[in-house]
């Protein structure tokens, strides 16, 4: 039987988004390195064959995540063709990252990413609002039934209470199971300095211009971790 690998909450992660041509340059220029790069490939989808021989200059684990459309992702693609991209990338991957809503679909590619010791992302997106800790908590344990080894929560944060349930969620969550969490909109970047120093083990920051509204540099993410 295969052994899951399983992400330590103790360990903290910045993770650089790589969501378009200039991103992959920086990516690729960069050097301080940081702990992960984020392929977007829904959004890198206009490049994917300068993407495949770019890949080799990357010179940090890569997280994979083809982005379904109704949570974010760009350029309108059909679950088959988000599933080939994904595919397509696996074999150069440490993790992969599918919606929760998308997990049951893509049960066979999760079974595969297992096999091959690839660390399953299932994420949740709100761009409209903060669900409470509680709700949070049971899409964590619907995660973690599906085999997710990171739970990851994106959610808008134009509010302090919004950023406080976050806070809440990610500190008194009753599951064994890492998370990665982190908020969007107005108080996203605050969220993000305070998460990654409450415990969020996948922290996201831009290698150039946000990919959304709050996302933070990896420089800002440095210093709230201390590094």
């Amino acid at each position: 039987m295969t052994t899951r690998k399983r992400v330590k909450a103790s360990e903290p992660q910045i993770v650089a988004v790589i969501a378009s041509p200039a991103d992959l340059n920086a990516a690729i220029a960069l050097k301080q390195l940081p702990d992960l790069f984020e392929l977007r490939l829904d959004s890198l989808f206009p490049i994917t064959s300068r993407l495949e021989k770019g890949i080799f200059r990357l010179r940090a684990p890569l997280i994979i995540t083809a982005r379904d459309p109704r949570e974010g992702g760009t350029g309108k693609l059909s679950f088959e063709k988000r599933s080939d991209l994904l595919l397509r990338f696996l074999s150069r991957a440490k993790y992969i990252d599918v919606e929760l809503r998308s997990a049951r679909k893509f049960k066979s590619l999760l079974a595969r990413a297992q096999k091959n010791n690839i660390c399953r992302v299932l994420s949740y997106h709100d761009f409209q609002s903060t669900p409470t800790s509680r709700s949070l908590c049971a899409k964590a344990r619907i995660a973690r039934s599906l085999g997710a080894d990171v739970f990851k929560v994106a959610t808008h944060t134009d509010l302090p209470a919004a950023v406080a349930r976050l806070i809440d969620f990610i500190v008194h969550k009753n599951i064994d199971l890492p998370v990665s969490a982190m908020g969007m909109g107005r108080l996203g970047a605050l969220s993000r300095l305070l998460l990654a120093r409450s415990g969020s083990v996948l922290n996201y920051a831009s290698l150039g211009r946000p990919n959304v509204e709050g996302q933070t540099s990896i420089a800002l993410l440095r210093s709230a971790l201390g590094r």
